[in-house]
This record gives structure tokens, sequence and C-alpha cells, in this order.
């Protein structure tokens, strides 16, 4: 549940701090993406090299930054957007007091006025403190906002007391914060489905510095793997190099050539919808050179072999109740050929489009896609992005 999710991890001045780092980690080690934002007495805990180094991105701390005056001021909406959950470890009594009134005094609270997304607040204080009637009053005005209030653990706390104050271990704040995700993803006929998409070109190198290709631009990939999103399917998209912006909330993984695109779709083939809309080239020089090829005045030859077909494979070796949709550009014979690969490589569903149309086809905003099934076809015309929303959508929706 938390592989490829977007973590926004708040820290308050308590000497809790120091936990903070090592939770950090472990959301790491599950694979998130994780940001951290500081208020300015946390950094008298801990250092905000620390958490940049560790999140390999800078820590915000002030709203107006002098010494990165460019849209420093702007990221309390930026991150904001860009989180999936915002969890607040430690929390202390001052910001827990900031929040539930809406004070913004610093980069912490501003982002948490602007979060799109759920906060979790793990309130880390001494137990004389927690027990406060200020505090538990403001923990019960957290809970009616709708923050999500993960409740402390009881032990030995820095004072040398024992009492109820102390952070939760770094595997309670996980599983709190799977549960959170989990029950605010999108809910629609994909939920809790795992999708595959591939996107883009493949690059089969002839020497460092040339290679074989395409002009895919990876839109309609792209637009595939959003729409995926938007009806609620956990998305894995693994692109080549695009020209297409990735949208927000997607988990994203990377390829080069054909075979590091086949390397992926057997690590991803567990899949339970795979869409392969990549461009793959279906040839590749069969003894690229370790040095740049200088030109001789000769003609040259170029030997080429087969790439791995990983379309064939995923037909080959598919679940009985996985879902497999393909991709087929051609120049002539298009509905033909398109059928021939449907059956050929044991495909459920086979987008066909012509690279020969007007605004269809590479590096386009706009497509013709022809959906064919084993007993269906169906036309789109519009942008990517809607034609891509309307096929999934009558697969999926009218299932």
């Amino acid at each position: 549940m938390l592989s490829g999710k977007r973590i926004l991890l708040g820290v308050t001045g308590g000497i809790a701090a120091y936990k903070a780092a090592y939770l950090l980690r472990e959301f790491q080690k599950a694979g998130c993406e994780v940001r951290v934002t500081m208020t300015p007495s946390a950094t008298r805990f801990m250092g905000t090299e620390t958490f940049a180094s560790l999140s390999r991105h800078s820590v915000a701390v002030e709203v107006f930054n002098d010494t990165d005056p460019g849209d420093s001021w702007t990221r309390h909406i930026q991150w904001g957007e860009w989180a999936d959950l915002f969890v607040i470890a430690p929390c202390t009594a001052n910001t827990l007091a900031k929040l539930v009134h809406g004070q913004s005094d610093n980069m912490l609270t501003s982002t948490v006025l602007a979060a799109r997304c759920p906060v979790l607040i793990c309130p880390t204080m001494d137990g004389e403190m927690y027990e406060s009637p200020a505090v538990s009053d403001n923990l019960k005005k957290a809970s009616k906002l709708g923050f999500y209030v993960l409740e402390p653990d009881t032990g030995y706390l820095a004072s040398g007391l024992e009492a109820k104050g102390r952070l939760p271990e770094a595997d309670d704040i996980l599983t709190e914060a799977a549960r959170i995700i989990k029950k605010h993803r999108i809910q629609g006929p994909l939920t809790g489905k795992k999708i595959l998409v591939t996107a883009g070109p493949t690059r089969e190198f002839m020497d460092p510095v040339r290679f074989i290709s395409n002009p895919s631009s990876g839109k309609m990939g792209v637009a595939m793997a959003d729409a995926a999103r938007a009806l609620g399917g956990d998305v894995i998209l693994v692109h080549g190099p695009l020209s297409a912006q990735i949208p927000e909330r997607v988990q994203t993984e990377s390829f080069v050539s054909a075979d590091d695109l086949f390397e992926l779709v057997q690590t991803h083939a567990d899949a339970d919808i795979v869409i392969m809309a990549a461009a793959v080239s279906d040839f590749k020089p069969s003894s690229p050179s370790d040095q740049k090829t200088k030109k001789t005045g000769r003609t040259e030859s170029l030997d080429l072999v087969q790439t791995p077909d990983s379309l064939a494979w995923l037909g080959e070796h598919k679940n009985p109740d996985q879902i497999l949709i393909g991709f087929a550009m051609e120049t002539e014979n298009l509905i033909e050929g398109a059928r021939a690969k449907l059956d050929k490589k044991n495909l459920d569903w086979i987008c066909a489009n012509s690279i020969s149309d007007d605004g269809s086809g590479f590096g386009s905003d706009t497509n013709t896609i022809h959906l064919i099934g084993r007993e269906s076809m169906q036309t789109f015309s519009g942008s990517k992005k809607d034609i891509a929303s309307e096929i999934l959508s009558m697969i999926f929706e009218s299932d």
C-alpha cells in the first residue's frame, strides 16, 4: 500500500525530533518518496542537512527564505498538492494548538492549511503536558476537523518520568499511514487492482552516441496511466524517454532499451491489468560498438537482430484472470493487422491507430483509436487524455 506513495513528513520542536530521521528511512524502505518540512524550533534538535541528505530534497522551514528566494514561498501550495499523506511526527503541543486554530506562521503550518491529502498527527510531549486540559481539548478539536491522531505510547520520557507521551514506533506509524491512504484512495472499478502501463520509445544503441528509436512521445501511455489511476487503480508506469508530463501520484520506473523493458515487464508480470502502450524497437544492432563509429567515406552496413517481444511473452504467461491490452500502429491494413496481433499474442483487447492519419500517431495530442476485442470494435477520436478515459471506462465500467 505504501509503495510509490508520497509522504510529506513534518517535524516539530520536541526531543523526539531525532526519531523522525529513522521514520523517514522506514518510509523509504517501504517504497515511499519523502519530503520534509520542519518548524524553526525543530532545527534546534535536528539540522536540516540531515533530513535533506536522507530525503534528497531541500527541507522547507520558513515561508520566506532569503537564501532561496525563487519559488520557496509557494512551496506550501506545491507540496500540499504533491503529497498522498502528511505525517507530523513528532507534533508538539504548540504546533497542535496552531493546527486546530488555523495559524500559519511557518512552512509546516502553512502547508497543513494547503494540503489536499489527509494529515496524520503524532502528538509527542511530556506526560503532564499531554494530559493537560488544553491539549486534551485540542486533540478533540483536531479529530473533529478531520485530522487523524495517533495516540502516543507510554514509557520512559525525556523528563525522566514514566508516562504517556512517547512517539509511537515507526512500524506503528507506517501501519496507520497505510490504513489512512487505503481509506482515501480513489474508489472505482479498478480499486485494489495493480495496473502496469508501459509508455514511450526504446533506444537501441549502435555506439555510445547513436541509437535506433522512433518518434514516440509517450503521451498515449501516460494518458492511459492517468486514466487507470482515476478509476482507482494502483498504477505502475514503466517508461522510456518521455516528452509528456508524468501524472501525479503514479509510481514510475524507467527503461532505455527493449531488453530493459523486458526485464521490467517480467518483474511486474503479476499485475491484474497490463497496458502495453510503449513503442518498442523490433530490432537492435547485433554488436554495438564501445566507441563512437568514425565516418570512413565508404558505405557501412548494420547487422540487426530482433529484440525481446515483451507483449508476446506476457501473452504466453498470461494468468487466467489477467487483462492484457496491447497497441498496434500501422501504415496500412490497420484493422486486419491488429486483429492478427490480438490472436497471435493472446490479448484481450488491442488499441489500433494509423500513423498515416492526420491528428493521430506519434507526438500528437490527439488520436483516433479503434478498440478491438474478441467480438467487438469501437472507434474513439479526440484528445489522447479523453480517449484513454473512454477506453478504460468502456472496458471496465461495463463489466
